[in-house]
């Protein structure tokens, strides 16, 4: 490499391995040269509405993490301490960016966010400018729960990392079952008016006119984000229309709202969902009948092993559901990156992020390297009593959300679109 082909970035790095080089004591030198990581405090931001009409949703992914950076500051490769500060972002793309700064001025340099495509666009946009300016500050965004495509395609970039599958995988997977259920014959898609809403209703047109080209699309609506307070009139759309399903990507209290507008109206067909677990949304549901609901995510209510354990705790602790079980990949491959990189500086963490493979509760995950989107497995689900089988009680409701199939990481990925630039 000539000199003239090294970039400030470049010699940052170099700074950053040296003074780690030159801080380590005698006793770790004697220790095959190993940096002291043992007791090292790593901070992460969680940057989510914590108030507001999503405030529940914000709230229970906040101790989502307070929760497990107990349980892997007990229990880490590295010997690392995870500590949280939480930040309220009220759902708005300008507060996120606010809610950053503060973050980047309190010296946190890991960004944990998920609820909103929206914000997780600014902060894409906000940190990929950061880092190229301020060489040596750099900053890591772990996306637990946005959703559009775009953020690991057009828009992607070196500094985010995304564990929860994309709309399109989902879609992918949700199409696949319905193909295969001949009681599907109309269709009504209700969703959120932005970016991923636009995005589920344009992959369930795609999927079900590939896989399913009998079934009709009777309706097609977008609702304002966190506004709509009475779903009633939609709910009169679908009825008129004759729709035996509902797909829809809504989360938290707009869909627990859906579904309470579809009970009250009468309506006995059937709705595929992306995020019927959130907050609030068990309880709406605990009139439904059973084998009405189906959901599609990268977990469920019934993993067993440690995830059981952690659930149970969790529920204990907070009498509440843990429902974002994405947050222990984060801290799984967080806390495996640091050990293999021997280092908390977010250069060497990236590195040994992408392209990292590992077991999962979920099983074995892979960090795509091309665009840093976790391929991961997906699970169909379906609302029903609890059993012996199936035993764990969403929100006190003596119901839950079953496993009817599971589909391999390799069925539902996609092609990767990104064109990322590296540091």
């Amino acid at each position: 490499m000539t000199p003239t082909t090294f970039t400030r970035r470049h010699f940052a790095r170099i700074a950053t391995w040296a003074v780690a080089g030159l801080g380590v004591s005698g006793q770790a030198l004697a220790q095959n040269q190993k940096p002291v990581l043992k007791g090292q405090v790593v901070k992460i931001a969680v940057i989510e509405p914590l108030s507001g009409l999503m405030g529940s949703v914000g709230t229970s992914l906040l101790k989502s993490y307070q929760y497990l950076a107990e349980q892997f500051s007990a229990s880490n490769p590295a010997g690392v301490k995870f500590e949280i500060v939480g930040f309220d972002n009220k759902l708005s793309p300008t507060e996120t960016l606010g809610a950053l700064k503060s973050a980047m001025d309190q010296d946190i340099r890991f960004i944990a966010q998920g609820t909103g495509s929206a914000p997780a666009l600014a902060l894409i946009s906000a940190i990929e400018k950061h880092n190229q300016r301020n060489p040596g500050k750099e900053v890591l965004y772990l996306n637990h729960a946005a959703t559009d495509p775009e953020l690991t395609g057009n828009n992607c970039s070196y500094w985010h990392f995304r564990f929860e599958a994309d709309t399109a995988m989902k879609m992918e997977a949700l199409t696949s079952f319905i193909k295969d259920r001949p009681s599907v014959k109309k269709v009504y898609l209700i969703n959120q008016n932005y970016s991923s809403g636009i995005q589920i209703a344009e992959a369930a047109k795609a999927g079900l006119r590939g896989k399913r080209p009998d079934v009709e699309i009777v309706g097609d609506d977008r609702h304002p984000l966190a506004q709509i307070r009475d779903f009633s009139p939609y709910m009169t759309k679908v009825r008129a229309s004759g729709a035996d399903t509902i797909i829809t990507g809504s989360w938290g209290t707009d869909l627990s709202l859906l579904i309470k507008a579809a009970e009250e109206s009468g309506w006995k067909g059937t709705f595929y969902t992306y995020y019927a677990v959130v907050a609030g949304t068990p309880t709406a549901l605990r009139q439904v009948d059973d084998n009405r609901v189906f959901q599609v995510a990268y977990s469920h209510y019934n993993m067993g092993g440690q995830m059981n354990v952690w659930m149970k705790e969790f529920q204990k602790r907070f009498n509440e559901d843990f429902y974002t079980h994405g947050v222990a990949l984060v801290f799984e491959l967080l806390s495996k990156s640091i050990q293999q990189g021997q280092s908390t500086d977010v250069i060497r963490v990236a590195e040994q992020m992408e392209g990292a493979k590992f077991k999962g509760f979920n099983g074995m995950v892979e960090m795509r390297k091309s665009d840093h989107q976790l391929q991961q497995p997906l699970f169909v689900t379906v609302w029903t009593s609890v059993s012996a089988q199936v035993p764990y009680s969403a929100e006190g409701t003596g119901k839950t959300f079953a496993p009817v199939r599971e589909f391999t990481a390799e069925e539902v990925s996609r092609p990767s679109t990104c064109r990322m630039s590296r540091p």
